[in-house]
């Protein structure tokens, strides 16, 4: 793949991520994060097999699904975060920082790594710490769910330059739709508690 693409579809991830993070619509935020796994495959697909690596899209477009199904049958409810600050400006400075942060460091981790390339790594840690960032700033379970679907695929896309084995992929597959499951759960649960 050409290095421009691969720059190209590093910007994609870091987009999607911000875009989470700002993104207040549930709808919005399950289509960016099906947009984000597609951009990971493309990464992935560097260092594994066709197969694996699509296997890996498909586990997040599933979890992604999953999510959706369950915001679907809940009623409509704007996401009021009760933490402070809240502001979309304060959110976009902070993913900044993290992203400065990333630039400035992701050259020494794709040194540390044999096989690693300066944009593969560089994505993968875009969605580690904006996955982080987005964990804490929030309480409410889907956003909580999104944080750390984000921050598994930064592992996972990290991961994928080291070991290629079906056994770790299809390990982390079912942690991924794990955690998406358990995340439909809690969001049904937090919405039968709320007072009607």
């Amino acid at each position: 793949m050409p290095a421009f693409l691969i720059w190209f579809v590093v910007f994609l991830l870091m987009v999607t991520s911000v875009g989470l993070l700002l993104s207040r619509e549930w709808r919005w935020s399950i289509a960016l994060l099906a947009a984000q796994y597609f951009a990971a495959f493309w990464l992935i697909f560097l260092y594994w097999p066709i197969t694996m690596a699509a296997a890996k899209l498909v586990t997040g477009w599933m979890a992604a699904a999953a999510l959706g199904m369950t915001q679907i049958n809940l009623k409509d409810v704007q996401l009021v975060e009760s933490a402070w600050p809240q502001g979309r400006t304060f959110r976009l400075f902070s993913a900044g920082l993290v992203l400065l942060a990333i630039l400035a460091s992701a050259s020494s981790v794709a040194a540390w790594l044999p096989a690693g390339s300066l944009p593969v790594v560089t994505g993968a840690l875009i969605l580690i710490g904006l996955g982080l960032l987005h964990l804490g700033m929030t309480a409410n379970p889907l956003r909580v769910v999104l944080g750390l679907l984000t921050t598994l695929l930064g592992f996972e896309t990290l991961y994928s330059i080291i070991e290629n084995s079906i056994l770790v992929a299809g390990f982390l597959a079912v942690i991924t739709l794990g955690l998406a499951l358990t995340g439909s759960y809690l969001i049904t649960l937090a919405s039968v508690e709320e007072p009607a």
